[in-house]
This record gives structure tokens, sequence and C-alpha cells, in this order.
């Protein structure tokens, strides 16, 4: 059982959090300003437990779809599932427990949140087929990636306004950005067995793509977050424009572990941006 149990855990990438991390900050943030401020207990416990389980979920989903693609590629050969340590059987019944889990949580909210789940769902199955057959998949990871910020102001206010959807955009271009350093550290296993990526198609466009991606993501959630006025929040944008700045250093030269890094590092990006606005929440300011 303990052997099955670090099978498990591995499959669900438990010792790397970045991943459910890069999915909390703008879910957390779309949270405080649908509630004008802190959302309360209930929506930060349902939301952060919601998001480590669904982005679990997504780890057995994907693992399952790219089996025969992952035992070609150095990084991913030895996951469970693609080494063949774990059926695909099992990895499915565990990714659809997690689901089952999450979805429980999204029945204790709002009638509207509910229904969004079932967008968030159906983007999340489409994501692991999108390698296969988009130019940029990237982009719709980056959807399943910002589906929380919807859901966030369904929960709190019952609606979605247009300013989610902007939030979205916005967020879009941030996932764009780290999952394209992403995509770098792969682009040789990639381009050998056919799997499409935005690292693959931007080409020598990739480094400077990757910090338009960083910029827009800033411009946008600036305007959205109204950082002219709040000094905590020009604070957080600031302290992720630094960090950004930092990751052009790290991939500049596109090594692998440059880039892993990058990647590896931004969730902390996502975590200046929340953190400059729940201060400017509490400070009033």
């Amino acid at each position: 059982m303990r052997e099955k149990l670090a099978l498990y855990l591995d499959l669900i990438r438990w010792n790397r959090p970045a991943g459910w991390l890069l999915l909390l900050w703008p879910t957390l943030s779309a949270l405080w300003l649908a509630a004008g401020g802190f959302p309360g207990w209930h929506l930060m416990a349902v939301f952060t437990l919601g998001t480590i389980l669904m982005r679990s979920a997504g780890c057995c989903l994907n693992d399952v779809a790219d089996r025969d693609f992952d035992r070609h590629v150095k990084r991913t050969a030895e996951r469970p599932v693609t080494s063949g340590r774990l059926g695909v059987k099992e990895a499915l019944a565990l990714g659809a427990v997690l689901a089952l889990l999450a979805f429980g949580l999204v029945l204790t909210l709002r009638i509207e949140t509910v229904a969004w789940s079932f967008a968030a769902l159906a983007v999340a199955l489409i994501y692991p087929y999108a390698k296969r057959h988009v130019a940029m998949p990237q982009a719709v990871l980056g959807v399943a990636f910002s589906f929380g910020i919807p859901m966030a102001y369904a929960a709190v206010t019952g609606e979605v306004p247009w300013q989610a959807w902007a939030l979205l955009i916005g967020n879009l271009f941030w996932v764009l950005a780290y999952d394209t350093e992403y995509a770098m550290v792969d682009r040789d296993d990639d381009l050998r067995i056919g799997m499409k990526t935005s690292a693959i198609t931007l080409g020598h466009w990739d480094v400077r793509a990757i910090m338009i991606f960083y910029a827009a993501y800033g411009v946008v959630w600036g305007m959205l977050l109204d950082a002219p006025h709040k000094p905590w929040v020009q604070a957080g944008l600031a302290a992720a424009a630094v960090q950004a700045a930092w990751h052009f250093v790290l991939i500049k030269d596109r090594s692998r572990d440059g880039c892993f890094k990058a990647f590896r590092l931004n969730h902390w990006v996502g975590f200046a941006v929340f953190a400059g606005l729940a201060l400017s929440s509490l400070m009033g300011a």
C-alpha cells in the first residue's frame, strides 16, 4: 500500500505544488475583486481545495492521454502511467474520484457556480488532446487554467460580468508566457515525435513572445485592478515585472535547465499580484 500511495502521489505531482499554485493565485485574486475584499473562509477553502483536487485530476487525465508520447520524452518517460507502474484504468479512476470530490465542494456554492463548473470541466478534458491538433495548445491550457476566475465571480455575485472575462484574457497571456517556457524544455523531443506546442510554433520568436505575453498580462491586470490609484497593487505588479525580467535572463539562451527553472518559479509572479491586491484591500489603498 505504501508503494501504491507513492505512485498515486507521483501521478498527481504532489511534490510539485507549483502547478496548482499557478491556478490558485488568479482564482483568489478574482474572489477578492468580486467580494471587494476578503471573501470569507468558506469560499477560500472551497476554491483552494477545489483547485488542488482539479489540478491533480487533470494530471491523471493528461498522463493517460500522453502516455504514448511521454515515453519518448526524457523528462516524462518515468511517469507512473508511462512507465507502466500504474494502469490506465487505475489512473482514470483516481482522476474521477478527485474530480467528484472537487464537484462536491462546488455543490456548496451558488447554482451559477455549479453550472460554470461543467464548462470548466469540458475545457480541462479537451486540453490533453489539443496538443495533437492545435498549433498553440497553450492557449487552450490558458483558458482551462483561468476558469477559476469566472467561477469565483459566480460564487460571490451569482453572475459573470465583463471584468471577469477581461481578467481571464489577461491571465491567458500569463499562461502563454509560462507554459511556452515549459514547452521550450521539451522542444527537441516534441519535434521528433510530432507534438504541437507554442515553443515550436513561435520558433526563434519564442523568447520575445514570452516577454510580450508577460507585458500584456501586467497591462491588462494593472488596468482592471486600477493600479494607477492603488500603491500596493503597483508594488505587486512591479514585483511581478522584476521576476519576469529575471525569467528573461533564465530563458534567453534557451537552455533546458534555465527554461524549466523559469517555469517552476512562475507561481511567485501570480503571488506577487495577489499579495498586492490583498494588501491594497486590507490597507484601504
